[in-house]
């Protein structure tokens, strides 16, 4: 197929360069623009980055001269990296001049109207498109908060087969979630920081919007109660996250690995290029999964679960790996794209 020309939003910051360096070698996606701040407006993109990836500034891109956010754009398709103090009003005026904008920011994600995708999980909340009333066609989609799509990827299988109640989560964090230049060293060297401000709030609420039931336009919020405590710890890559469930209907252990190790979805049945071949991984060994270990499983994009055993609160609990700046950031926005794309939701 003709290559589709795409821009990256908030292209030099940590999350833009993951953009960046993932769309650069896109089978279908063609990087054309770049935008950031007024600071870094007019400038090569090799020079105004502060590039933090192993690779370096992918040939393609190092060129391109960066763009205003406010700038007008040629492509359709936006890939939005922007912070959140300025992400609602760009990707707002950006999306009234008809684009589609593609986020990874947090500013829309409870806008009626506005999907917060896993295309695993929930694909059919793509309708809600259609109500969006948006000036010259533009649309926004947003994707979840990084902590969120690893966990509700795994309960996933487990809510449709054997219903659940409540949940509590306990996080460890990576670094890179934070951005650049993110946590200082002697804040987090020898040290846990049982704090990350406002995740706990999205990794509770998040999951009722996702995994609600979508009905003429509106989203009924899923009856689940989550309880999350969150942690930084010092870790580069990958979200670690200890899950324990109170489910509707007693299964056995075998029954949900069952189910984790049969799960796919849209994304595998249409074979989209950033579609894991399998989006969970269960692993019998005791040790895993582990962040430097399985992070990087199935291009990043697939979600690693170990150590179901019963619990003694709730019904069971398990471990959650995901890698929280591809699968929960630059890769499920792009692969939030390419649904879009084979949907003919373009």
């Amino acid at each position: 197929m003709q290559k589709i020309s795409v821009g990256v939003l908030g292209a030099t910051g940590s999350v833009g360069q993951m953009f960046i360096k993932l769309l650069s070698e896109h089978p279908f996606f063609e990087l054309k623009e770049v935008a950031a701040s007024e600071r870094s407006a007019g400038k090569k993109y090799k020079e105004a980055a502060n590039w933090i990836l192993s690779g370096g500034v992918p040939q393609k891109v190092a060129n391109l001269v960066v763009k205003n956010v406010y700038d007008s754009f040629d492509s359709k398709i936006l890939f939005s990296g922007l912070d959140a103090s300025i992400a609602g009003e760009v990707e707002s005026e950006l999306a009234n001049r008809g684009h589609i904008i593609v986020s990874n920011s947090k500013n829309h994600r409870w806008d009626k109207d506005v999907p917060l995708l896993i295309p695993e999980v929930n694909y059919e909340h793509l309708q809600l498109l259609k109500y969006q009333k948006f000036n010259n066609g533009g649309k926004i989609l947003t994707n979840p908060n990084c902590s969120t799509i690893g966990m509700v990827i795994a309960l996933k299988p487990i809510w449709d087969n054997f219903g659940i109640d409540a949940v509590n989560v306990v996080t460890m964090q990576a670094l890179s979630g934070a951005g650049y230049p993110g946590v200082a060293s002697l804040d987090i060297i020898d040290n846990v920081i049982p704090f990350i401000g406002g995740e706990e709030d999205k990794l509770e609420t998040e999951p009722r919007k996702i995994l609600g039931s979508f009905d003429d336009g509106v989203i009924k919020l899923a009856d689940i109660k989550i309880s999350a405590s969150c942690n930084r710890v010092a870790v580069v890559d990958g979200h670690t996250e200890s899950v324990q469930i109170k489910l509707k209907n007693k299964v056995s252990k075998e029954e949900i690995i069952k189910v984790w190790n049969e799960f796919k979805s849209k994304p595998q049945e249409l074979n989209l290029p950033f579609a894991p071949e399998r989006p969970i991984y269960y692993f019998t060994e005791d040790k895993y999964p582990q962040p430097r270990l399985h992070r990087l499983l199935d291009k990043g994009m697939a979600v690693s679960v170990g150590r179901l055993r019963d619990c003694n609160l709730f019904d069971y609990k398990f471990t959650v790996l995901s890698h929280n700046t591809i699968r929960g950031a630059a890769g499920g926005s792009i692969l939030c794209g390419e649904i879009l794309v084979a949907e003919n939701m373009i």
